[in-house]
């Protein structure tokens, strides 16, 4: 057969040209044209759909209105006046013809029929049927109206017949109506212009807001395709990713003020979300707070410790915590210290250098699987702390340059933190060296009574707490314990000053509640403001417990000002609180202190501390005193050291919140064969015989290598105080770790030193005495004045010439 010859533009390519041309305006390669389409389909299925609808929802509304429609007409033309009488006439279709055709026209239905009961036609549209029996199922219809519908070749009818009914009830015919659906639809009909015209109108808005938001997402995606905008959104989560990071490093890098905690939650932090494996190296000066050598890390300089580790595995060959590390100017690490910039060895297996400086090392860390090495430097205020070094292993992508970037600002801001760390270090470590500089390095020999201290500073501070074990004249021995008000330098700096000016008060043997008040007038001193003392820190607050003991009386007398009251420990393991006056804390209104006296037994302990011993924020101080009560009780034949181990076990938690310093002393009481007394006349002439009396008391003691100064001693004391004093006048004479000799009188006049000139015939006396005794001075009761003089037992007959011709 013939075959119809193609036009020549058809052959090769050009045949394919217009298709071609068809698949490249349909083909869209950027996302913003996706959508494009996209948009269009979705607009033109919903306007379709919403078309059908209306058209299916017409259907269905034509169906049901033409039955309500012939319903409503039947019914009416049925029970309408006369409708029974016209049947049951002579001549039905003459009276209901016209009626019946009138009712159908202006109804708009098809047909109008009423028939007898039998269905034999009186009216219809078409003349030649009327006479003749109607199809259907018309007797349904007896008992009430039927309506039906059904379809024939030319159309769907819908068909409703009503009886009619005679005065009797009986049925005298049938009334139906009839229309078709196609005849209710042509008023459906009449509207679809204008639902196609809303359709047309939709579809032009939404090809309308289509065009913006492809032209929108053109310039938002600038034209990129899927692959892209995957590329795209790659990034835009790894940047996310960063930002958070970055974020999550700002509050848990820096939490506590450690050096070493620092650098571990910079290391934690970055493992595994940027790296496999992290490691901090820092200077060792940096881990006592001060600042690093210049040069450090480098080849000559100064090596870095390391002293942070972190990773997915804790296998890895990397160097262990401790190990001191240096590095080549040519590796990653010794690149970032000399450039104070991130450095990265993408692959580690081509990082000649960085292999070379531990070849035996680089090995095993290359077979672990670790293959890519960023190195950035830790610095703060122009200064190399040390190094952080990230390591990606396995099947992690090796560091890029975007790595840098990120990597030198998450180490900058740990930097800070780094360098907040060390200088928090080095001004704690500076006021903890002020702090026990001005605490007591032991406690002083004494034999007025056993005693052991302990002190605790503040977690991550120094305090105000301090402690003091001071002897006075005649073997007296004085207790102190007192408290600053709050933290720091300051407050250490305070306890130093309150504590010299409690020594210095303590020389001139004031009575408790007089050295209270002493300190308190000097605390108020203190606090007022001077020319440029803006911010200077008050001292009002601080607190003090100030207990001189006798172990020739056994007496104690005490005074505090608004510190905790001691604890006594009575032999038999009774705990006691001292019923004293508590006082004003220092500085705050001038009122004046009591003491109280108290007679203790020998081996009474007498327990003095600070207010974090007993208090705290998990216990109030009755549930701290209860303890201290209790742990007393138990430690009750324990010794001074026991006791004092026990309270700390017990009370004093690891980290505490408030220093705490305690001192516990255990008293003892001379025997009676240590003090000798004597009544004195106020006659010169009995002078040589109380001087006699004394040597025979030295004789019993063996100290008759003392006869000869003390002697001396007494002859001046006891001559002074006959001819400058008042009666009565007594002299006693103690015996332990040395020799006093006490000489008192009820006056108040106080001898002093004088240096007599060579013409003078007097005023040598107590010159004398200076010389002889190893201490002496004046102190004052409430009854009497004492002048005393303190030798020392060993003096050999070299020291008493040097003194004799002094």
């Amino acid at each position: 057969m013939d075959v119809q010859e193609r036009p020549a533009w058809t052959d090769g390519p050009a045949w394919r040209r217009p298709l071609g041309l068809v698949r490249s305006r349909l083909r869209v390669h950027s996302i913003a044209g996706q959508v494009f389409l996209l948009q269009v389909a979705v607009v033109v299925l919903l306007i379709a759909a919403a078309l059908s609808a209306l058209v299916l929802q017409a259907r269905s509304y034509s169906t049901a209105d033409a039955g309500h429609r012939t319903r409503t007409a039947a019914i009416a033309l049925a029970g309408s006046p006369g409708m029974a009488k016209a049947v049951a006439g002579p001549d039905p279709t003459a009276t209901l013809q016209p009626i019946a055709e009138r009712t159908r026209k202006i109804a708009g239905f098809d047909y109008v029929v009423i028939t007898d009961p039998h269905g034999i036609r009186y009216t219809s549209p078409i003349p030649g049927l009327i006479g003749k029996h109607i199809y259907g199922p018309y007797q349904r219809a007896r008992n009430g109206p039927y309506t039906s519908s059904f379809t024939n070749p030319l159309a769907h009818i819908v068909d409703t017949t009503a009886p009619v009914r005679s005065p009797g009830g009986q049925i005298a015919g049938y009334v139906s109506v009839g229309i078709t659906v196609a005849r209710v639809n042509q008023g459906v009909i009449g509207q679809l212009p204008v639902v196609f015209g809303g359709a047309a109108v939709a579809l032009c808005l939404g090809m309308g807001g289509a065009v913006l938001v492809r032209r929108r997402l053109h310039r938002q995606t600038h034209g990129l395709g899927p692959a892209g905008m995957t590329h795209m959104y790659e990034e835009a989560d790894r940047a996310r990713a960063r930002l958070q990071l970055l974020y999550d490093a700002g509050g848990r890098v820096g939490t506590t003020l450690d050096v070493k905690r620092t650098v571990q939650e910079l290391a934690d932090v970055a493992v595994p979300r940027f790296a496999d494996f992290a490691t901090v190296e820092l200077a060792d000066p940096v881990l006592h707070g001060d600042e690093p050598s210049p040069g450090t890390g480098t080849a000559g300089g100064p090596a870095l410790r390391r002293v942070a580790v972190s990773g997915v595995r804790g296998d890895a060959p990397l160097y262990p915590m401790g190990s001191v590390v240096s590095f080549l100017p040519t590796t990653p690490e010794g690149m970032g210290l000399v450039t104070g910039h991130p450095a990265l060895a993408a692959d580690l297996r081509r990082a000649r250098a960085w292999r070379e400086r531990d070849p035996a090392n680089s090995d095993k860390v290359l077979a672990y699987g670790i293959h890519s090495l960023l190195s950035a430097p830790l610095r703060a205020r122009g200064l190399n702390l040390g190094m952080v070094n990230f390591w990606r292993a396995g099947s992690s992508e090796p560091f890029g340059d975007d790595d840098l970037s990120f990597a030198e600002e998450v180490v900058a801001r740990a930097g800070i933190s780094v360098d907040n760390a060390r200088r928090y270090t080095r001004e704690h470590t500076m006021a903890e060296e002020l702090q026990r500089s001005l605490l007591p390095r032991g406690l002083p020999e004494q034999s007025a009574l056993d005693a052991a201290s302990r002190y605790c500073p503040v977690w991550q501070g120094v305090g105000g707490d301090w402690f003091d074990v001071i002897p006075l004249p005649g073997f007296r021995v004085a207790l102190v314990v007192g408290d600053v008000v709050g933290h720091g330098l300051h407050a250490a700096a305070t306890m130093g000053r309150l504590r010299t000016a409690v020594h210095n008060f303590s020389t001139l043997d004031l009575a408790p509640d007089e050295l209270i008040a002493r300190l308190d007038d000097l605390v108020t001193s203190l606090d007022q403001p001077g020319a440029n003392d803006e911010q200077a820190t008050e001292v009002t607050g601080a607190t003090c417990l100030y207990a001189i003991y006798d172990p020739v009386s056994g007496r104690c007398t005490m005074a505090r000002a608004g510190h905790p009251a001691p604890a006594l420990v009575r032999p038999d393991g009774g705990v006691d609180f001292a019923d004293l006056p508590a006082g004003p804390p220092l500085g705050v209104s001038g009122l004046p202190f009591e003491a109280v006296e108290l007679q203790l037994e020998a081996g009474t302990g007498l327990v003095l501390y600070t207010n974090g011993l007993i208090y705290n924020r998990e216990r109030d101080v009755e549930e701290g005193l209860a303890a201290l009560r209790a742990t007393l009780r138990g430690a009750t034949g324990d010794s001074p050291e026991g006791m004092c181990d026990a309270v700390f076990h017990a009370l004093v938690p690891p980290r505490p919140r408030d220093d705490v310093a305690l001192l516990i002393g255990r008293t003892r009481l001379f025997a009676s064969d240590q003090v000798a007394e004597w009544e004195v006349p106020s006659d010169p002439s009995a002078v040589s015989q109380i001087r006699s009396e004394c040597v025979g008391q030295l004789s019993d003691w063996g100290l008759e290598s003392l006869a000869f100064t003390t002697e001396l001693i007494l002859s001046e004391l006891i001559t002074n105080a006959i001819r400058h004093g008042s009666p009565p006048i007594r002299v006693r004479m103690l015996r332990d770790g040395g020799l006093v000799c006490e000489v008192s009188d009820h006056s108040s006049t106080s001898p002093h030193l004088r240096y007599a000139a060579t013409t003078d015939e007097g005023g040598r006396g107590l010159f004398l005495v200076a010389q002889l005794a190893k201490r002496w001075g004046t102190r004052y009761t409430a009854l009497d004045k004492v002048i005393w003089a303190e030798q020392s037992l060993a003096v050999t007959p070299d020291q008493l010439r040097d003194a004799l011709i002094s």
